[in-house]
């Protein structure tokens, strides 16, 4: 690598951090990790060869905080900044910034992020590189000019925010009396979580699925497509289950919206790593949904079924070097699914799970992939998103990566905080996700009264054990007992559930 990503921060915590860190050491890269005070000791900052605290928890005054992030990348001496997903990720100031401070930006320019954060602006540069979008237009404020638009694109409609994603400032209207109480409350919604409440209105369209296509692209001009993603299994407009390739796309398919990903990309000036995202129909229509300019989430199905590591070639495409294969390099190679492990409460509603790790247990075999954020004994704190970890099969088959699959999950095991695991499992087992049969109607179609299945009293006697321990229930006695004694039985350490 070349001087200029000679030592690299990375902005971002958790799972990603720690994948995108690894990454960075294995091309010879010096890492900078920058942690809030409630991730002190967190997994990332001891991967990294140093961490600088930025702040206290809240992500405003820590992971948000521009000038602080700036500032640590100064105090170490880094020359690039990676920034994982979420966060500032595409943030164009944020990006601004790093140019301004002599900082390579591992990411696409400021003026792209911006061009492509904004919805309308997105969908018009679609229209005029010849790509299909959704019947729409910007909303118009006045209550008559909404009614007429909403008319004239033809009910149901969706509200959706402008300016993110995420499912934040979204509704569905789908008859004219809930217009105006869908509109404030999507306006009121967006202004809360971008600080922009400009609404767009298009055709909703029913049962569709959500697939996106993966590019590269370097800065001499070259671009490719890496397969698609199906992404269709979602909870509240938000991904959880995740599997490349798409059991409905052939190759024709996969050309023609590679090919339509990248004239947008190219018409954007795109430089990095970046994904488009599509709504496509059970006739085989696709329309142009997004543009998210970041590694995604689901970045490690692309990389098992490529054989291509997105983030050692976001660092090398970041360092002026061109892109090493061309499109017709690319292949798919069997199966990968990606699971999205949560601390959240799926009987309550999916809520935030935080507390202490007291066990883990993470599963290592051929055909799994674990990138995971968390240890043994780390606080899960309520101030970030509580994804946990990604559990990753491969197969030569659908059928071996989802038994893969099913098999990491039985495995995996987190003891201290509720998790999504069996929820997972459930989904995964579930004879229409077998079958393909996906549409972004799946979870609501299919889970929505989940009920978590009892654990067995083996089960709940071992557990209620370890916790036991963990919390000083042993006694005085029993504990010098452990301290004295000889017998290796006394002295185990590190009990595991699947």
């Amino acid at each position: 690598m070349p001087k200029s990503l000679e030592k690299v921060l990375v902005a971002n915590r958790g799972e990603i951090a720690v994948r995108v860190l690894r990454a960075a050491k294995e091309l010879g890269l010096q890492t900078v990790a920058v942690y809030s005070e409630v991730d002190a000791g967190a997994p990332h900052t001891l991967v990294a060869d140093e961490a600088v605290c930025i702040g206290p928890a809240e992500p405003a005054r820590s992971y948000l905080n521009i000038e602080r992030i700036i500032d640590a990348a100064r105090m170490t001496g880094a020359r690039a900044l990676h920034p994982g997903y979420g966060f500032l990720s595409e943030n164009a100031a944020f990006a601004a910034a790093c140019h301004d401070a002599g900082l390579v930006f591992v990411g696409p320019s400021a003026e792209t992020i911006e061009a492509l954060g904004d919805k309308v602006r997105a969908r018009e540069l679609a229209l005029s590189a010849g790509v299909p979008v959704i019947a729409g237009a910007l909303a118009p404020e006045s209550e008559e000019a909404l009614h007429q638009a909403a008319a004239t694109i033809g009910y149901p409609v969706m509200l959706k925010a402008a300016a993110g994603g995420g499912g934040k400032g979204m509704r569905v209207v789908r008859e004219a009396a809930g217009l105006m109480e869908s509109y404030g409350a999507a306006r009121r919604e967006a202004a809360s979580s971008f600080g922009d409440d400009t609404l767009l209105i298009e055709r909703f369209i029913e049962g569709p699925r959500h697939i996106e296509v993966q590019i590269l692209a370097d800065g001499v001009g070259n671009a490719v497509y890496l397969g698609e993603r199906e992404c269709s299994v979602q909870r509240r407009h938000q991904k959880i289950i995740e599997e490349s390739p798409s059991v409905v796309v052939d190759a024709k398919l996969r050309q023609r919206m590679g090919e339509a990903a990248l004239r947008v990309v190219k018409a954007a000036g795109y430089v990095n790593a970046g994904t488009v995202e599509f709504l496509v129909t059970s006739g085989g229509e696709f329309f142009f949904l997004e543009v998210n300019t970041r590694l995604q989430v689901e970045h490690p199905v692309t990389e098992l079924v490529t054989r291509v590591d997105l983030v050692h070639e976001q660092f090398r495409v970041a360092s002026g070097k061109p892109l090493a294969f061309s499109q017709e390099d690319i292949s798919l190679r069997g199966h990968a699914i990606e699971c999205r492990v949560y601390a959240e409460d799926p009987e309550r509603g999916f809520s935030p799970s935080p507390g202490k790790i007291l066990r883990l247990y993470e599963p290592h075999f051929a055909g799994l992939r674990i990138d995971s954020g968390i240890r043994a004994s780390q606080e899960v704190p309520v101030h970030y998103d509580p994804i946990l970890a990604k559990i990753v099969a491969w197969g030569p088959s659908r059928d071996e990566a989802i038994a893969r699959m099913r098999r990491g999950l039985a495995e995996y095991s987190v003891l201290g905080v509720k998790t999504n695991i069996a929820y997972l499992d459930a989904v995964i087992d579930h004879p229409a996700f077998r079958a393909g049969d996906l549409t972004t109607d799946f979870i609501a179609e299919h889970f929505a009264d989940y009920r978590e299945e009892a654990p067995s009293l083996e089960q709940a006697a071992l557990a209620a054990a370890i916790l036991s321990l963990e919390r000083g229930g042993a006694t005085g006695r029993d504990s010098a007992r452990k301290k004295t004694s000889t017998d290796p039985w006394d002295t185990l350490d590190g009990w595991r559930i699947s």
